[in-house]
């Protein structure tokens, strides 16, 4: 299934998209894509409708329907550093013996198509492709062999970053990762039945039609199992937590001269069999 999260900011209704790419109403059946609706129990429930019986949303998502993040009630929004090979290589960094993790406040998630807003002062804002990661069923030390089973699907993430703040004025990464409107996240979340080989996806993004990035999950250092075995080590994962995996080459830090976002630009994100965001970057 492809479930989503439709409207108005701070007034989305949940929603499926169906065969036809149109958008199913679920508010007749659930109140949000969030708690226990991520559940096994909860998406089996909602995979059992008659997608035919629900009412169909008039218009065309991420065109005149705005999509919101395609989960709610996220209470962490957990990153992952440096975890694909080639990227630590781009940036000059060791492949990390461990997780490198790191947080965004909630208040960075927006809806895929939202515009991201550069920070005042910020002159190194970036972008990354992420593989997300959606917590279904929380669960504290979890083993790697059980993780699966508290997923309930993968979306696509745009990890922004500022990286003067991120690297150059003190403190932990938090500071250039966390910004408002610095995690779009959607557009829809893919359940695991549908999702493919995550292993192996294809993924890229671009800014003013250029591609930057052009990249898989295939060369992830740490997989997802590992990671939401390794998080849960250390914090209580909970429904509608979000991990965003970390990012192929092809950032603007990696450049030869680095390029970075100065306003005005349209990027566009995706990820095979996941969905494409497309956001216009703008000043504040």
């Amino acid at each position: 299934m492809k479930l989503l999260r439709y409207g108005a900011k701070g007034l989305e209704k949940p929603g499926l998209l169906d065969a036809e790419g149109r958008i199913r109403d679920l508010s007749g059946h659930v109140g949000d894509i969030a708690g226990t609706v991520l559940s096994r129990e909860g998406l089996a429930r909602i995979a059992a409708l008659d997608v035919a019986t629900l009412p169909v949303v008039s218009g065309v998502p991420q065109g005149d329907i705005r999509l919101g993040p395609c989960v709610g009630g996220t209470r962490k929004f957990i990153c992952i550093g440096l975890n694909y090979a080639d990227h630590a290589a781009e940036t000059g960094a060791a492949i990390p013996e461990e997780p490198v993790i790191f947080n965004k406040w909630i208040t960075a998630m927006c809806g895929p198509d939202d515009d991201v807003e550069i920070p005042r002062g910020s002159v190194k804002t970036d972008w990354e492709v992420e593989l997300g990661v959606v917590i279904g069923t929380g669960g504290k030390y979890i083993d790697e062999a059980e993780a699966m089973d508290h997923v309930a699907g993968f979306c696509v993430i745009n990890d922004i970053s500022e990286r003067e703040y991120q690297i150059e004025r003190g403190g932990t990464w938090d500071k250039g990762k966390g910004c408002d409107t610095f995690g779009p996240t959607g557009p829809w979340l893919v359940t695991q039945d549908e999702a493919g080989d995550v292993t192996n996806l294809h993924m890229w993004l671009e800014v003013d039609g250029h591609r930057y990035q052009n990249g898989s999950t295939a060369t992830m250092v740490f997989g997802v199992p590992h990671l939401v075995s390794y998080v849960s080590r250390f914090m209580s994962l909970e429904p509608g937590d979000v991990i965003s995996t970390g990012t192929p080459p092809g950032v603007g830090l990696g450049q030869k001269p680095p390029v970075y976002l100065k306003g005005g630009e349209v990027m566009r994100v995706g990820i095979e069999g996941l969905g494409i965001q497309t956001q216009k970057v703008v000043r504040t």
